[in-house]
C-alpha cells in the first residue's frame, strides 16, 4: 500500500477540518430572504436572513427562569408586540448582536416587550456573569437550560429572533445575527406595532 507524504497527509486533514467549520446543521436549512446590514470592523459578521414562512403560529408554550427563580409563561405574554431572542454564551454573532438588542429595547420603551433568552445549559452560572460583565441596562436574563424553546421551534439555530404581534402571533423571524441599529431593523419591528406593511 502506497504512503502519502507527511505534508500531503497534513494538508489532507487540515482541508477537512477546515471543511467541519463551514455551515451549521441549521444553516443548510434557512430560506433566505433578506440579508442583514454589516457590523463594525472586527466584530462577528451578522448575515441573519429574515424569514416570513411562519407568520400566523402562536408564541410556544414554554415557562422560562431567570437567575433568581422567577418564572415567565410565554404564552401569557399576550397584551403588547414581544420580540424573542435565543442566543447562547458561546454563539459569536449572539454576543455581537446583544448590545445591538439592548440599545433597541431601551429606544422602543415599553412599545415592544424584547425578551432575551439563554439556551445555555449551565444556565444561570454562564448567564448572570456575562450579564454583569456586558452590562446591559435594558435586557432581560430569561433562560431556558432544557432547550424546550429551541426544540419548540424545531431545533433552531442561534441565535434566532421572532417578532410576536400583540396577540402573540408570529410576524416574522431573523435567523442568524442582525443588526438591530439599522433602520431595516426598526421598520421590522415597526410591524408589530402595526406600523409596517
Amino acid at each position: 500500500m502506497p504512503r502519502l507524504p507527511l505534508f500531503s497527509l497534513t494538508l489532507i486533514v487540515a482541508l477537512l477540518a477546515g471543511a467541519c467549520d463551514r455551515q451549521t446543521a441549521g444553516e443548510s436549512q434557512q430560506q433566505e430572504i433578506s440579508p442583514a446590514a454589516k457590523p463594525e470592523a472586527g466584530a462577528e459578521a451578522l448575515t441573519g436572513e429574515l424569514d416570513r414562512s411562519h407568520a400566523g403560529e402562536a408564541i410556544a408554550q414554554v415557562t422560562l427562569t431567570d437567575p433568581s427563580g422567577a418564572t415567565l409563561d410565554l404564552s401569557q405574554t399576550r397584551g403588547k408586540p414581544v420580540l424573542l431572542n435565543l442566543w447562547a454564551t458561546w454563539c459569536a454573532p449572539c454576543v455581537t448582536e446583544m448590545p445591538l438588542l439592548d440599545a433597541l429595547a431601551g429606544e422602543l420603551g415599553g412599545d415592544v416587550r424584547v425578551l432575551t433568552v439563554s439556551e445555555d445549559m449551565k444556565g444561570a452560572e454562564l448567564v448572570a456573569p456575562f450579564f454583569a460583565d456586558k452590562k446591559f441596562a435594558n435586557l432581560p436574563q430569561w433562560m431556558d437550560p432544557k432547550n424546550d424553546l429551541a426544540i419548540a421551534f424545531g431545533g433552531a439555530s442561534l441565535p434566532l429572533t421572532v417578532l410576536y404581534d400583540a396577540e402573540g402571533k408570529e410576524v416574522w423571524r431573523v435567523i442568524g445575527g442582525f443588526d438591530w441599529s439599522s433602520a431595516e431593523a426598526r421598520g421590522l419591528v415597526d410591524e408589530g406595532l402595526g406600523n409596517g406593511t
